[in-house]
Order: structure tokens, then sequence, then C-alpha cells
């Protein structure tokens, strides 16, 4: 049987990269995004053509644990979970609506536990399996003018930590990619000139890209069992 994973946030950005390394290694896929279906489709055709795997794409709020149990009950077995779902809040917390921290902690963190409370069943069945958790540097640092996307990722590194001891004896390894300024469609929002004041402080002297993401990811799917509860930072030495 050929391996499958469930990669959230695939139509833009990380999540699509992951999901294209994959599919050149062989895994069969599950991948979801909130609302751009013809992206996430579009991305179901070419993985398929081009790499001759399965490929499941639906749309789905991970933020929303129904629509995640909905998902899940098309899944029959997993090997791999790339929780990658994530979306950001820029602007002075005083400023911030009650809907909007909760949409940021629903999208970024609770969506882990909804996503992790469904696969690991699947995984214990097998006594084996990978789960990557895409967090950021800011869960770490913070950052100002996004309070609750920090607060979410800190959460996202602390769930890492201890959902890796829960399930080391089960043969699960859970880890965390934490990433630096990467250059996709999230940034966007940012000014021309804001992005060469963030690149100035990168002694890599500019953004990483979704690929090399994407690679590492796979690297850490890749390792040892034995590494496991790791946050792992890719952020050019910033």
């Amino acid at each position: 049987m050929g391996k499958k994973a469930l990669v959230s946030g695939a139509s833009r950005g990380i999540g699509r990269a992951v999901a294209e390394v994959l599919a050149r290694r062989g895994y069969d896929l599950y991948l979801t995004c909130r609302s751009r279906e013809g992206q996430l489709l579009e991305l179901k055709r070419k993985l398929e053509e081009e790499q001759g795997i399965s490929c499941t794409a639906m749309l789905c709020n991970m933020g929303s644990y129904e629509e995640v149990c909905r998902l899940f009950e098309k899944i029959d077995r997993l090997d791999v979970l790339v929780n990658n779902a994530g979306i950001s809040y820029v602007g002075l917390l005083s400023d911030m609506e009650v809907r909007q921290w909760e949409e940021i902690i629903n999208t970024n963190l609770n969506s882990m536990f909804y996503t992790c409370s469904q696969a690991i069943p699947l995984m214990l069945k097998e006594q084996a399996g990978r789960i990557v958790n895409i967090s950021s540097i800011w869960g770490r640092v913070g950052a100002s003018m996004e309070v609750a996307y920090s607060a979410a990722k800190g959460g996202v590194d602390s769930f890492t930590r201890a959902l890796a001891k829960e399930l080391a004896p089960s043969h699960i390894c859970v880890n965390a990619l934490a990433c630096g300024v990467i250059d996709t469609e999230m940034n966007a929002c940012f000014s021309r000139e804001e992005r060469e004041l963030l690149r100035a402080e990168i002694p890599a002297d500019r953004f990483g890209r979704p690929e090399e993401a994407a690679e590492m990811v796979w690297q850490i799917i890749e390792s040892p069992e034995y590494m496991t509860g790791q946050i792992i930072g890719l952020d050019g030495g910033w």
C-alpha cells in the first residue's frame, strides 16, 4: 500500500510546496484549503498527471471541529499529517475584534487539536506516523502588531513538545518547523519598505522560499524516530 499524507492549507505557499514534495516521493494525498477551490483543484490535477499519485482535494475550514470531523470521514489511513493551515492579523491588539482573535486561534492552534485528535487513532493502528506542525519564529520571540498570531504559534510549539511525549511510546513522531519570513502571499500585506526592513534584519539577506520549507518538512518526516518533540528553526540565521 502506498503511503498517505494530509496537508492542510495546500492551495498556495508552503502547503502547496509540501504537497508537491510529497507527491514526488509517491505519497497519495489529502489536500485542503478554506476557500481557494480553483487553485486546489488545479494542484490536484497537476500532481495526479505528473506524479501518478491519488489526490483528494477538499474545501475545509480547519478551524472548525465539525468540518475537520467530516474531512476525516473520507480518510481510512494516514501516515503523515502536516498541519500547515494558518492566517495572520497585523494590527494593534486594542483594535482587534473578538471574532478576529477567535479566528486566528481557531485556525492556527485549535485546528491542530482537531486534526490530531482524528489522526492519532489511525496512526495508533499502525504503531507509526509523522506529525509536522508549521510554526513560526514569532512563537518564540513574539511580534509587535501580531499578538494573536504569536500567541497561537507559541501554543503550537508547546502543543508539539507535549504531544510528542505522549505519542513517543507508540512510535509516532511530532515535530514543528518554525519558519522565519517565507516569501508567500501571507506577507503580501507588508509594503515594499517594510519588506526591505525585514530583509535587512536577516543574516541570509533574503526571505526564505516555500520550496525550502517544504524540503525541510520532508527531512523531518524522514528523520529517525528518535527525533521527536523538536521545534526546528528555518529562518536564515535571524
